[in-house]
């Protein structure tokens, strides 16, 4: 299937690892263009090279700290003035591990700030271009805890589920204008992210991180961690040419792990 991406400007937060970085290859390799963001300017400029070299697309770097709101304004304008991105994916990176009571209020703020409120002043900076091209994708990864809140994760429970009520909001507002927002939920998929909550639930469970992932991997439907790549693969489409009438949905990409309807 043909994507309809090339020649096209992606701006992708959070590029340099994990989810981030895997959907920027699969979006380079479609032919689009991209500007990668996170804080590590050294490990954007590396993945840059590469994508250049490998499959002949423009990639730009920009590193910012999604909680630095001064840094956050100066991106935000770049968006509007040079990148205007025909696609956006939110990615930024989770919390601590923590329980509902007894959270440090600067963590609170920090969270809210990086997962939420920052992304929310990205998302209306793309959308200025997207609006007078009458053709966006806004893609959005979630969490699965916005479904089933997840056990000592209660702060990213709470803010990602803001910025679900967020993305829901804009599709429809946006969806005359060309402009799809939609959510992804990945569950156990196999990154460094979810290596430190593995990491943290063998410390809290006495158990060694060998037996915690062999406990997880068996509980799931699929019975294995998901691949980065197969994440990648739903997000390339959700920002596809094909995908444009699929707008204000959340998608999991967990295995069957989630067992609601």
């Amino acid at each position: 299937m043909d994507l309809g991406l090339k020649g096209r400007t992606a701006l992708i937060l959070g590029a340099s690892q994990g989810l981030g970085r895997a959907i920027a290859k699969r979006l380079a390799a479609e032919g689009a263009n991209l500007v990668l963001s996170s804080r590590r300017l050294a490990a954007l400029e590396e993945l840059a090279s590469e994508l250049s070299e490998k499959h002949g697309v423009t990639v730009r770097c920009d590193a910012v700290d999604l909680t630095d709101t001064e840094a956050l304004g100066g991106f935000c304008d770049r968006i509007r003035s040079d990148y205007k991105p025909d696609m956006l994916l939110n990615n930024a990176g989770g919390p601590p591990p923590s329980p509902s009571i007894g959270v440090a209020s600067d963590v609170w703020k920090s969270a809210a700030q990086g997962l939420l409120f920052s992304l929310i002043q990205v998302t209306e900076a793309a959308v200025e271009g997207m609006r007078a091209k009458q053709w966006g994708r806004i893609v959005t990864i979630g969490s699965s805890g916005v479904i089933q809140p997840i056990p000592n994760l209660a702060v990213s429970n709470t803010i990602r589920g803001a910025m679900a009520g967020f993305c829901k909001t804009l599709s429809a507002e946006v969806a005359g204008d060309g402009i799809t927002v939609n959510i992804i939920l990945p569950g156990k998929i196999d990154t460094a992210r979810v290596g430190q909550l593995d990491t943290a639930r063998a410390g809290r469970e006495g158990k060694t991180l060998e037996q915690v992932r062999t406990e997880i991997a068996a509980s799931l439907p699929a019975k294995r961690y998901g691949r980065p790549e197969e994440f990648a693969n739903v997000a390339a489409f959700l920002m596809s040419e094909p995908a444009g009438y699929v707008t204000g949905q959340m998608t999991r990409v967990d295995g069957g792990m989630i067992r609601s309807i």
